[in-house]
């Protein structure tokens, strides 16, 4: 199934193009695109719990199941329409004929953000989830610059557009330039260091628990 998957992929990017610089996407690119755009999807959850937070939870957590019951199913040999192609397409090298960890990761990181803090620090924790990480991956890789030592090759660039994102949407909630300083550089911080995977769990809590007790000085 992973040739076929890789067969795809390379028919459906070889003509397409980043910006307009004529760039061809390397695999490895093409698939933190698709597995970012899956991660932004998360960003969806503060707007539905906001609606119905229960409902939200059940449907995060139903999600969550699902995904596994299809990937132990991939892992078996047996494809789940859609959700199993796309696991594979998004995968990293390191998740070749392994569980892929990461839904299973993100979703039990948005449920944990609105189970311990308020409705403000919950919908920051997911925003910097959503925002902040996706566009850490993507810019790491559409544009060369330092490494940050230690930290598994997160990059300058990377941590810079986690910072802006996270301080941009932080800002528009609490209209606190001082606080959302404090929360995007907690955030930057959290996301460079090298959980893999877990960074969706490290990165919602530690940022959800900033903000609850920095919003308490508002």
């Amino acid at each position: 199934m992973d040739k076929i998957v890789a067969l795809v992929r390379h028919k459906f990017f070889k003509k397409h193009y980043i910006f307009g610089f004529g760039l061809l996407l390397g695999e490895q690119l093409q698939g933190e695109i698709i597995r970012k755009s899956i991660h932004l999807l998360i960003a969806m959850v503060p707007l539905l719990a906001a609606i119905d937070q229960r409902a939200t939870m059940l449907l995060l957590a139903a999600g969550t199941l699902f995904y596994v019951f299809a990937e132990q199913l991939r892992l078996e040999g047996r494809t789940v329409f859609i959700v199993s192609d796309l696991t594979v397409i998004a995968s990293r090298e390191r998740d070749k004929g392994q569980f892929v960890l990461g839904p299973v990761t993100l979703g039990l990181g948005a449920m944990l953000a609105l189970l311990l803090y308020p409705a403000k620090a919950a919908s920051i924790a997911i925003y910097a989830l959503a925002f902040g990480d996706s566009l850490a991956g993507l810019i790491g890789r559409f544009f060369r610059s330092l490494r940050i030592p230690f930290t598994n090759g997160k990059t300058l660039a990377g941590s810079l557009a986690c910072f802006l994102a996270v301080l941009f949407i932080t800002f528009r909630l609490i209209h606190n330039l001082e606080i959302a300083l404090i929360i995007a550089l907690i955030a930057t911080l959290l996301e460079t260091l090298p959980t893999g995977d877990f960074d969706n769990l490290l990165l919602p809590v530690g940022t959800g628990f900033a903000a609850s007790k920095l919003l308490l000085l508002t």
